[in-house]
């Protein structure tokens, strides 16, 4: 077997020492060495495609040699752990017990609520949570890049841009094809195969649209979030089943509104729906529910009198609202507690299904939602 179809793959003589057997050893041993050389040549060709650099640049980042950036450093050692390979003694870095977990926002208090628990619950397992939010300049995908940077055990993610079906996703691939251990909250684009938990969105429209049909209310409206929410396209479903007439007709399309999450959002839907004459009106949100009270103020009508008014969530001081906000209650400890269980157990090298698990929300009734108002 020729030396010199090695001096192709092998271009510094560290990595050829590296691999070299001891003067002592046998022929067979050294027939064995070849063979395992040519071998060792074959996996630099496949992680210089992998990684789309030359088999020098390969490597050189095996060996530590300088001149080698960090985002190619980096490719490099991605291509090895996506192929399979097992990365050299000398760069094998034993990863941080942290675990990132990213939130797009502390202004609606269900997240803060759930980095309660899931940071709670990691503790209690040995784990830092690093929480991340966008609300800064930083991007997520930007977030993921820096917490694989900091070595963390995994991520959590909740209410990310998997939940968003025209969003961009490069990041949540790049974490599929290094098998990191991830969670997402609540629903995600299909393509997504990772573990989630997620409140059953369904059974919470079930819920609200019963409580405010028993309250004697035809025309309820529903405000969303955008078209390409997966969570809001699940409620409008199970909404418009709950909501189909006794003879089969469909809920006015009229009577439901997308618009984004935040009180502003919902203030300006819910003067949409007031002035197609509603009366009552669920939210996808907590936030969303308190601003369509605020329109409904602004509008002279009292709530619950003249309209009745349900949320999403049972974020912290929706029972001290004025009124106190009727809400569909997401079990968040619980969520939490399960999205913690599922990390851990993947870091921990078990088996855990991208099956999907859902837990069911509860209706809370307060006091902005009444009995429907009388028409003369």
């Amino acid at each position: 077997m020729r030396l010199d179809c090695l001096e192709s793959h092998f271009l510094n003589v560290e990595l050829f020492r590296w691999a070299q057997p001891r003067r002592s050893d046998t022929l067979a041993t050294n027939c064995g060495f070849l063979h395992r050389i040519c071998r060792m040549a074959g996996k630099l060709a496949d992680v210089a495609k992998q990684a789309g650099v030359s088999e020098a640049t390969v490597s050189r980042v095996l060996n530590g040699k300088p001149g080698i950036s960090d985002a190619t450093r980096a490719a490099v050692l991605t291509a090895l752990d996506v192929i399979g390979y097992e990365r050299p003694t000398h760069l094998r870095v034993r990863r941080a017990r942290m675990v990132g977990l990213v939130v797009p926002e502390l202004q609606n208090p269900i997240f803060p609520a759930l980095a309660e628990v899931v940071a709670g619950a990691l503790a209690q397992r040995g784990f830092n949570a690093v929480l991340c939010t966008r609300t800064g300049s930083m991007s997520e995908a930007e977030y993921v890049d820096m917490l694989l940077e900091r070595q963390v055990s995994g991520m959590i993610f909740a209410g990310g841009q998997y939940a968003e079906a025209d969003a961009p996703h490069d990041h949540y691939r790049r974490l599929l094809q290094l098998r990191l251990p991830v969670v997402l909250v609540n629903a995600a684009a299909a393509h997504l195969d990772f573990p989630r938990v997620s409140t059953d969105d369904a059974v919470a429209m079930e819920q609200a649209y019963a409580h405010l049909a028993y309250l004697g209310h035809e025309r309820i409206g529903l405000i969303l979030g955008p078209q390409d929410h997966v969570p809001s396209a699940r409620k409008l479903a199970a909404f418009e089943l709950a909501a189909t007439g006794v003879d089969g007709s469909p809920h006015p399309e009229e009577l439901i509104e997308r618009t984004r999450f935040s009180l502003e959002g919902g203030h300006a839907a819910g003067n949409r729906l007031i002035a197609r004459g509603v009366t009552a009106v669920i939210c996808a949100s907590d936030p969303l529910a308190l601003g369509v009270i605020r329109a409904a103020r602004r509008t002279g009508l009292s709530v619950p009198s003249d309209l009745s008014v349900i949320g999403y969530d049972d974020s912290a001081f929706m029972s001290c609202t004025d009124p106190p906000l009727t809400t569909v209650r997401q079990p968040i400890e619980a969520i939490g507690r399960a999205a913690v269980e599922l990390l851990t157990g993947q870091i921990e090298g078990s088996v855990v299904s991208a099956d999907e698990l859902f837990f069911e929300p509860e209706i809370v009734a307060r006091g902005s939602t009444a009995n429907a108002p009388v028409t003369a």
